[in-house]
């Protein structure tokens, strides 16, 4: 389903910095300890952004087309292309992998439509929640779904799914003590056509979030970068596991720098200029 048979498995290992189990003759097993591995590597090796949509170029989600930009080309993504690329790798390695659309409910009481693409991940029979795009607050790990309620650790950080009517699965973060809803998913299997159409809206809408301004987004890792990060048009955002919320602003002439130094992005020249030419137009 997902072409998994089109990805160049090696080098997106590579790109994410494997280095989790390998089976005697080489390959991975489809094992709980793997995909630990492989969504912990992904999640702290490829940033979340939408550089593309704010450049006007078309977001592609076919396999070849992803490897060539996050993987060869060491940029990152949003969620349509995040995790179509992880659901390949993992069918690739032998995993059973469906997706789902997620509701986001990060803006309060706001009713939003269904736009945030996840993974449900099925090993020895218990279902995962796989995400490798959900930005800075988004899962490092995956989550267990058969036991809604319990608490689930992730270094400093803690997450739990609920199960609410109608089969309806909501993830939440804890911070400073209090459970805040990240999105909530029903138990509709999505393909990658209904990916694509979903991605149009997200990439060309006027109303979509991601038109307009930069985001760049990234959930931190245990070395480099513990702090969770967010760029969201001008300002950026640190998120400390113990509530603390540090913001400042950007100058254009400053972005090209942070992109890199923040989030490991390199534009190519003409592209540089492009962005820091839209950044700087809301002057």
């Amino acid at each position: 389903m997902w072409s998994g048979e089109q990805l160049d498995l090696g080098a997106y290992l590579a790109r994410i910095g494997y280095d989790g189990p390998v089976g005697k003759d080489g390959e991975l097993r489809p094992d709980l300890p793997t995909l630990y591995a492989v969504h912990r590597a992904h999640t702290g090796a490829i940033a979340f952004e939408n550089l593309d949509v704010l450049l006007g170029r078309p977001v592609e989600l076919g396999v070849k087309a992803l490897e060539e930009k996050l993987v060869h080309g060491r940029r990152g993504g949003y969620c349509y292309e995040q995790n179509s690329l992880l659901a390949a790798a993992l069918e690739r390695i032998g995993f059973e992998v469906s997706g789902r659309g997620a509701r986001n409910r990060t803006r309060g009481d706001t009713l939003l439509a269904v736009t945030h693409a996840v993974l449900v991940v099925t090993v020895e029979g218990e279902p995962w929640l796989c995400d490798a795009g959900f930005g800075h607050q988004g899962p490092r790990e995956p989550v267990p779904l058969a036991r809604p309620g319990a608490d689930v650790v992730q270094g400093e950080w803690t997450y739990a799914v609920r199960e609410e009517d109608e089969g309806i699965l909501a993830l939440s973060i804890l911070r400073e003590g209090v459970r805040r809803d990240l999105y909530a998913f029903s138990p509709q299997r999505y393909h990658p056509v209904d990916y694509v159409l979903l991605n149009h809206y997200s990439s060309t809408h006027p109303r979509s979030v991601f038109v307009g301004r930069v985001i760049v987004q990234h959930p931190g890792d245990s070395v480099r970068h513990p702090v969770r990060r967010a760029l969201v048009g001008r300002e950026l955002a640190r998120l400390h596991a113990d509530g603390r919320d540090e913001r400042s602003s950007v100058d254009p002439d400053e972005l090209l720098a942070l992109l890199d130094r923040e989030f490991g992005l390199r534009l190519s020249g003409r592209d540089a200029e492009e962005l820091v030419r839209i950044n700087r137009a809301g002057d």
